[in-house]
């Protein structure tokens, strides 16, 4: 059809593709691949296939609603004039370039899938898409991209529905490494074993919150990455019989990653707009084609200088120490905002877009992603 990105042809490249990764996964004792998606609210939705089928999951993919646009955290739905709703079908396709088996996982690997329509056009709101297109959009500018992003989570148990911190030990205090060494051990080597570079770990502010730094990489590329930490590190934790949120509140009172003062970061500002729209599609960088969803997530992202929340170009995720680096001729590249200090951090609140107003009670952790 016209418009078509996948063709026959491309549709009969990728299957044969698929059958020569299948094999190589198999070798490795791969039996299940989990094909995954971040949606607007920034949850990682899957469709997980035998390892029989991605020869032909690769080519024509595999059933996904077009309704998962408009899910909020809670997997309630809204409804948007602009985009989603129950009707209709779409295809979730891997990327085989990108498929891996996971190491916390035995037998399972992981690929992240692109959206098309049944025709094999791509889907108008696939936000992976999306930001491979901005990619080269700045690529054809002179401008590239290199993209890092610090995940922190808490963790610890679950102790009649009330979470309590795995560690006691003091911010940044070796203590809280020797109580779970174990753990921050597997997490950082299963990490590693996908191929990121880890370039810190360390204990962070408030009770039981953790962090790892990886090293940058293409801004696609470091989102997938980001992706994978977090399900190594969730998977890493139930094998300790530990629970994780990665909520910038588990408890009432208490946010993950600050400081004694609450104080957070932020950089973002005129890079930050040139990588969720190099030059137009505004709407596609949050996710979402509904205007008021767009402000919201632009809004959250302020300041002055080089350094940006990269993940709007994936839409969701609100974590406020990722970084993208975006060099221009005519501007060197500086270092990331200091966290904490006179003029540049600003007390910390919940910004525009945040988990009040898809219905979620402040102060409620909420680590569904």
């Amino acid at each position: 059809p016209d418009g078509a990105v996948l063709d026959a042809g491309e549709r009969a490249r990728r299957c044969a593709l698929g059958s020569e990764t299948a094999q190589r996964l198999a070798d490795a004792g791969v039996a299940m691949v989990a094909l995954c998606w971040v949606d607007n609210a920034g949850i990682t939705r899957v469709k997980a296939i035998p390892l029989g089928r991605l020869e032909r999951a690769s080519g024509w993919g595999v059933g996904m609603s077009p309704v998962f646009d408009v899910f909020v955290v809670d997997d309630s739905i809204t409804t948007s004039k602009h985009i989603g709703g129950p009707g209709g079908d779409l295809r979730l396709v891997p990327d085989l370039d990108r498929v891996i088996p996971l190491a916390a996982q035995p037998g399972w690997a992981w690929a992240p899938a692109s959206r098309y329509t049944q025709e094999g056009a791509r889907h108008a709101a696939c936000s992976r898409a999306f930001a491979r297109q901005q990619v080269a959009r700045a690529a054809a500018r002179g401008l590239t991209a290199r993209v890092s992003f610090e995940v922190e989570w808490a963790v610890g148990s679950d102790a009649d529905g009330t979470f309590v911190p795995a560690c006691a030990g003091p911010a940044y205090g070796m203590t809280r490494v020797i109580e779970l060494s174990d753990y921050a051990r597997e997490v950082v080597e299963t990490i590693e074993q996908q191929g990121i570079v880890v370039e810190q770990f360390h204990p962070e502010y408030a009770a039981g919150p953790l962090e790892i730094s990886v090293a940058p990489t293409d801004p696609v590329g470091a989102a997938e990455g980001s992706v994978l930490v977090r399900q190594e590190t969730r998977a890493g934790a139930q094998r300790h019989d530990r629970h994780v949120s990665f909520g910038p509140s588990w408890a009432p009172g208490v946010r993950v990653g600050e400081g004694p003062r609450g104080g957070v970061g932020r950089g973002a500002g005129t890079a930050g707009r040139a990588a969720a729209g190099v030059a137009t599609g505004r709407g596609a960088a949050a996710g979402s084609t509904d205007p008021a969803h767009v402000e919201r997530v632009l809004r959250s992202v302020r300041g002055v200088g080089v350094w940006t929340a990269a993940e709007v170009m994936l839409a969701g995720s609100r974590a406020r120490a990722q970084a993208s680096s975006v060099r221009r001729p005519d501007r060197p590249v500086g270092r990331p905002q200091s966290r904490r200090g006179t003029g540049a951090c600003q007390r910390a609140r919940e910004p525009e877009g945040s988990a009040a107003d898809h219905g979620v009670q402040p102060g409620v952790h909420t680590d569904r992603n």
